[in-house]
């Protein structure tokens, strides 16, 4: 095929392509998964609980259940079945939306969790085309824009758009968003289909990344399940701040700033998208793995203390609400797609494990939707006498010193390992001297 042989004999050819195609794909993903929550859903409840947050639950239910059978499909994914499995998986999501418009409320609900159900998967097929590779953390970049940027700009076009629509309900404009970008999300799959594969020089610097098997799994976890679980940790309360901020950023504006436009969301997710890509692109210039797992460590460091100082700042009256929802979201989302994309990705190469980047990432978002499912609750049920402001301020301050401690213990643990698989590297070499 005379594209993929352009991809090959081309680096900035295929780089540029690989950022574009991941971009659009999940980009589009968000358009089936995230409008319905710039709805305000006013005046509906179930029972004593809003129906925008049955709403939410409903779906990020579907999603956490999406993320643990990720930890075995994505894992385990022959890359023959890529392009038949994500397209199904969308398919289903949009059918879910039309009939969440087309059955009345309140029995509606059931849809959101069926739209979550394939929703969850997608982001493991996605990146599945583009781990292994030296430039991986440059490739990844599209999908680390959208993964910031995607929610803020679809809810900014939901609403502008319900504004130029108002006949359309609140139940339809999910189902008509997905309808909308349906085609644009074919076309970047086709974009993902035609990535050549990795080439003998990725395989060495990053190792092959082939499905899983139960016994692979088990010997991973048998000699890196004590950071693994740090890092699990950590990564699923990431997940459930980055919700939190991201499922009541309406709520929490209308508390914060009494004049807010609906440009605020594009604006402060636009600029962190722009510092992330600059950061994460940066490190796949970093050959080295010792130093560039070092370094993405350190990014981690530096994203929890964003969210500590920005929430300090803020309360002392030192910078005002949009300057600390950007901190928040930058903190955030610095952190969730460094070890969304890089730092298991790092850890494959430096410790040349025989697993993929696709089994971590879904342990740890299992467990982060799951503890996202226990936060909405709660806040439902136990904290109707906190605003979301103050709710999203305490979390920000258990993040800070939680993941300070979290992180410290996975690395200490991993140094321990690499010095020792040192060691005996050294010793093999003397004795064959």
């Amino acid at each position: 095929m005379r594209l993929q042989t352009a991809l090959q004999r081309s680096n900035t050819l295929f780089i540029a392509w690989a950022v574009i195609a991941s971009f659009g794909a999940y980009f589009c993903m968000y358009a089936f998964r995230k409008p319905f929550n710039a709805g305000l859903y006013q005046g509906l409840e179930l029972g004593d609980v809003s129906y925008k947050a049955i709403l939410i639950i409903s779906q990020v239910a579907g999603y956490t259940l999406s993320k643990f059978a990720g930890i075995k499909v994505i894992s385990e994914l022959k890359h023959s079945s890529r392009i038949k499995l994500i397209i199904s998986l969308i398919l289903v999501a949009e059918i879910a939306l039309l009939f969440f418009g087309l059955v009345p409320y309140p029995y509606n609900f059931i849809f959101l969790f069926i739209n979550g159900l394939p929703l969850g998967m997608v982001y493991g097929v996605v990146f599945s085309f583009l781990e292994g590779r030296r430039f991986t953390e440059m490739l990844a970049m599209g999908l680390n824009i959208s993964v910031v940027v995607a929610s803020g700009i679809l809810k900014t076009t939901y609403i502008e758009l319900h504004t130029m629509l108002p006949r359309i309900s609140e139940f339809w404009m999910p189902g008509f968003m997905g309808a909308l970008f349906l085609p644009f999300f074919c076309f970047f799959v086709w974009m993902l289909s035609v990535i050549p594969k990795p080439t003998p020089e990725d395989i060495q610097l990053r190792t092959e990344r082939k499905p899983m098997t139960k016994e692979d799994k088990r010997v991973v976890m048998a000699q890196f399940g004590f950071p693994i679980v740090c890092l699990v940790v950590f990564y699923a309360t990431l997940v459930v701040l980055r919700d939190f901020r991201d499922n009541f950023t309406i709520e929490i504006w209308n508390e914060i700033d009494a004049n807010w436009g609906s440009s605020v969301f594009t604006t402060t997710e636009m600029i962190t998208g722009v510092v992330v890509l600059v950061i994460i692109g940066s490190l796949a210039f970093v050959r080295d793995n010792v130093k560039g797992f070092r370094l993405t460590n350190l990014i981690l460091f530096v994203s929890v203390t964003l969210l500590g100082a920005g929430t300090f700042l803020f309360q002392k009256g030192a910078i005002n609400g949009f300057y600390w929802m950007l901190m928040v979201g930058l903190g955030t989302f610095l952190a969730y797609t460094v070890l969304q994309t890089v730092v298991f990705e790092r850890m494959i190469a430096l410790f040349r494990m025989k697993a993929n980047a696709g089994f971590f990432v879904y342990i740890c978002e299992s467990i982060g939707y799951l503890g996202s499912v226990a936060l909405l609750l709660y806040k439902e049920f136990f904290m109707k006498d906190l605003s979301w402001s103050h709710v999203l301020m305490q979390f920000t301050y258990i993040q800070f010193f939680l993941g300070f401690v979290l992180l410290a213990f996975a690395n200490i643990y991993l140094e321990r390992i690499r010095a020792n698989q040192e060691q005996k590297a050294d010793g093999s070499s003397l004795a064959a001297a």
